[in-house]
């Protein structure tokens, strides 16, 4: 975690993963996978985002309200949607 990193409220960091492959085992009983999650310095990120497991947010990203993470950020992009998209930089 970087510093002077704002998360707003009802957001969901997720730093783990199941694997679904196979029918061996079944699903709830897969074990989680951590993948670690890295922010960068001077991130915000809006109410009701959610972050996927293994995502480097990059610093001065700044992630609108209820977008979605799944790929590493550009410095100082500003992000929003599903899934969260460049729409300018800061």
């Amino acid at each position: 975690m970087g510093n002077d990193v704002l998360i707003g409220s009802n957001v969901t960091i997720s730093s783990g993963k199941h694997e679904i492959e196979g029918r061996q085992t079944s699903v709830f009983s897969r074990p989680t996978i951590p993948m670690t999650i890295v922010f960068g310095d001077d991130v915000w990120l809006g109410a009701g985002v959610s972050v996927l497991p293994g995502i480097q947010i990059a610093d001065g990203t700044v992630v609108g309200a209820n977008s979605v993470v799944t790929k590493n950020t550009q410095p100082f992009s500003v992000m929003v949607g599903i899934p969260a998209k460049v729409i300018r930089f800061r």
